[in-house]
């Protein structure tokens, strides 16, 4: 692990459980409905202020917390194209599968990658540790993932760049005389 990771997990650890105190909350507007208020935002006294921990330009988290709800968007690192084609698809392979994290929003956060949206419900049927070991433990998979899907990608492009070049070089006798 990087020397720069560490202490970035450590500060979206301390954030998350600061957050992370929820209370059931019924709706203001409606009776007998209770929808997260970082989603609807019906009343600003409601929310928290949003806090980014940011790690460099391009990775970072943003928390949104509010009374009943956090909402966790994760911007992951991106250095070249393949890395934006990796991400973009593996993170569309989770999104498509969300009923099975019983967090994971369908759709992130504009100019985010991938958005969690924790409820006061969540909460109180999951540990709370739990679920932020959850999200620390997505984000130092989600980097490994990402670099070891790239290598094998370099791999076999390397592998049939030569195969490619063997067959064009077999050619060229042909075409020279």
């Amino acid at each position: 692990m990087t020397a720069t990771l560490r202490p970035y997990l450590n500060a979206v650890r301390a954030t998350l459980q600061a957050a992370l105190c929820l209370e059931n909350f019924s709706s203001q507007v409606v009776e007998r409905h209770n929808k997260p208020e970082v989603e609807v935002r019906s009343s600003k006294e409601l929310l928290l202020q949003p806090v980014i921990i940011s790690r460099n330009e391009k990775e970072k988290v943003l928390v949104e917390g509010s009374i009943n709800s956090v909402r966790v968007s994760i911007a992951v690192k991106q250095a070249d194209e393949i890395e934006k084609i990796l991400c973009h698809k593996f993170m569309r392979f989770m999104m498509m599968r969300a009923e099975n994290f019983f967090i994971l929003r369908r759709k992130p956060v504009e100019g985010y990658d991938i958005s969690f949206l924790i409820t006061n419900f969540h909460t109180e049927q999951m540990y709370k540790h739990k679920l932020v070991d959850f999200v620390i433990h997505f984000m130092e998979e989600i980097d490994k993932e990402i670099s070891e899907m790239k290598l094998a990608v370099n791999a076999r492009a390397r592998i049939v760049a030569e195969e490619f070049l063997k067959n064009v070089s077999s050619l060229l006798p042909i075409f020279s005389e």
